[in-house]
This record gives C-alpha cells, sequence and structure tokens, in this order.
C-alpha cells in the first residue's frame, strides 16, 4: 500500500514538472512573437521608413459602421487560383510592381533564395513602431520591404 502512495506521489509531480516546462516553452514562444519583426520600407518617393514589431494590418469590413481589425505576421498573396500565407520570418525582401487590373504585383525573396511572384490578395498596410511612434505604411505606395 505504501508502495502505490510513493508512486502515484511521483507521478504527481512528474505531472506538475511537465506542466510548468510547458508553460516555460510557451511563455519563450510568446515573447518572440511579440518581439516582432524588424523591416525597411522604401515608398515610391524613395523615402525610407524603419518599422519595428511590424506586422501586416489590414480591416475586415462587417457592415458600413464595423470592421474587424487583423495583424498578421505574414502576408497573404494568390498565384492563379491558390492564396498563399507567407510567413514573414521566411521574408527577405519583397519588391512591388505597379499593379494591372488585377492588383497589385509582388516579388519575393525568401531567406533560403527561392524567389516568386505573385499578387497581393489583401490590401493592407504594414504597420509598426518607429522612433516618433507608430506607423502605418499603406502596400499601395510602397516600392520595396527589407527584412532585417
Amino acid at each position: 500500500m505504501k508502495g502505490r502512495c510513493v508512486f502515484a506521489g511521483i507521478v504527481r509531480w512528474a505531472g506538475v514538472l511537465f506542466l510548468l516546462l510547458l508553460g516555460l516553452s510557451t511563455a519563450e514562444a510568446e515573447q518572440k512573437i511579440q518581439q516582432g519583426f524588424y523591416i525597411v520600407t522604401t515608398d515610391d518617393k524613395g523615402i525610407e521608413t524603419e518599422l519595428q514589431h511590424a506586422v501586416f494590418y489590414y480591416e475586415e469590413k462587417i457592415s458600413d459602421t464595423s470592421f474587424i481589425p487583423h495583424e498578421l505576421t505574414g502576408i497573404r498573396v494568390k498565384r492563379g487560383a491558390a492564396t498563399v500565407h507567407v510567413k514573414f520570418d521566411q521574408i527577405k525582401e519583397i519588391e512591388f510592381k505597379p499593379g494591372s487590373e488585377q492588383g497589385l504585383l509582388l516579388f519575393i525573396i525568401l531567406t533560403n533564395g527561392k524567389t516568386g511572384e505573385f499578387q497581393l490578395a489583401i490590401m493592407g498596410s504594414f504597420k509598426g513602431t518607429s522612433d516618433f511612434g507608430e506607423v502605418q505604411v499603406p502596400a499601395s505606395g510602397i516600392k520595396k520591404v527589407v527584412f532585417r
């Protein structure tokens, strides 16, 4: 009987230790996400804007008076019928080309060297903080984005 109590106690402590370690790894992942991404945008006029904690921001319209804001750590693009969500941590650089009737064209260079040409699926802006405060740079006015 005493052996079972000791075993049950060990199992309980092992479970508690497991939950603590799981919480630590989750906290580290959340901290990394909160640190965000550091990007430099260049607009059509050649002006560079540095953004810390950068996200891709857009608003989904629900009705005439309400909307849902979205902050993504990636960008949604289209290639043919497919919609692709390219995560910021995989992107090295994005070059924007003058849009066609179908939308804004993007040339994406990944950190592994692969490249691709896409259409922007959702019109939005790059949002982050600079030394002067919160900044939003609309995708329609950008020439280039470099991830650092």
